[in-house]
């Protein structure tokens, strides 16, 4: 979901004097390692639109956000990373008397710590494959219990749940000169704040990332523009409240993400656009209609 080392930028794979630069996922994450010693930075904003309230209050919600990520390369096979979101979540909703009324909030969100260690590695000309498990915790650092005029604002809604959530997954790349494909399978355990427990969150990740252009390998190219496609298969199971299931929670989801990604020695250009292709939801929760992201990555 984050980065890409600049070892990598700089030439794990060659073909005679040809340096080839690679591209990540967008919307997961890399088995490829952040260089002993170095940093990576990124950058992505997006935006998410949910709606298709199977009720009578036509809910709407979208949210517009950014994720700031830091990544830290402890040795060649382990790296750390942390991860920051800003938020900004707005509802439209009907009430009982006909009225449509608006609420939101804007803020922190909860943050995430985590590292990862690649327990395995094969090596050779042209091509790299690696495994790489991580595992981390997600941080309260984003507000859980605000209120506007109308009284507390609804779970979903918040900035932050309010605990600390611990999680885990494996990640797998292989990689050769035209393209990379990897693999993430994640699972997430959240506990109970404020009286609310989300359900746990188990994720599977795929991504293809094909070089475009140039066709041709050569000297000089001032950088790569690669083609992506990635899928993200999301399964949650259903939300307490007071140690009882919330009716309108948790579900399967499917999606599907076209993007393209420029990349140069140092940075990396990004934008990608998550559709939905399947959702099998509870009860009245709410479909996401679309998700777009687009950012910056920096190595140094």
């Amino acid at each position: 979901m984050f980065v890409v080392s600049r070892a990598v930028m700089a030439g794990i794979c060659f073909f005679g004097m040809t340096l080839v630069v690679l591209g990540a996922p967008q919307t997961s994450n890399t088995a490829l390692p952040v260089a002993e010693g170095e940093y990576v930075f990124r950058q992505q904003v997006f935006y998410k639109e949910a709606g298709n309230d199977p009720g009578p209050g036509n809910r709407e919600v979208d949210v517009l956000g950014s994720l700031s990520v830091l990544g830290y390369g402890i040795t060649g096979d382990l790296s750390v990373f942390g991860v920051l979101p800003l938020l900004d979540k707005k509802l439209a909703v009907t009430l009982p008397g006909g009225a449509r009324v608006k609420r939101g909030t804007s803020g922190i969100g909860d943050g995430r710590l985590f590292a990862r260690y690649t327990v395995f590695k094969d090596n050779a000309p042209g091509r790299t494959f690696r495994i790489a498990p991580f595992a981390g915790i997600k941080l309260p650092t984003g507000k859980s219990r605000q209120a506007d005029s109308l009284g507390l604002l609804p779970a979903t809604l918040q900035l932050g749940s309010g605990s600390w959530d611990p999680f885990a997954g494996l990640i797998v790349t292989y990689q050769t000169l035209d393209y990379q494909f990897d693999l993430q399978a994640s699972y997430k355990l959240n506990t109970k704040s404020n009286g609310l427990e989300f359900g746990d969150e188990a994720r599977l990740d795929g991504s293809l990332q094909y070089r475009i252009w140039p066709r041709d390998l050569g000297n000089f190219v001032p950088g790569f523009l690669y083609g992506v496609l990635e899928g993200n298969l999301l399964n949650q199971a259903k939300s307490k409240a007071g140690g009882v299931e919330i009716a309108s929670s948790g579900g399967r989801q499917l999606f599907a993400a076209p993007g393209l990604q420029y990349v140069t020695r140092r940075w990396i250009a990004e934008a990608i656009v998550q559709i939905p292709v399947f959702q099998d939801l509870n009860g009245a929760a709410l479909e996401d209609n679309y998700t777009v992201r687009a950012g910056m990555r920096f190595n140094f």
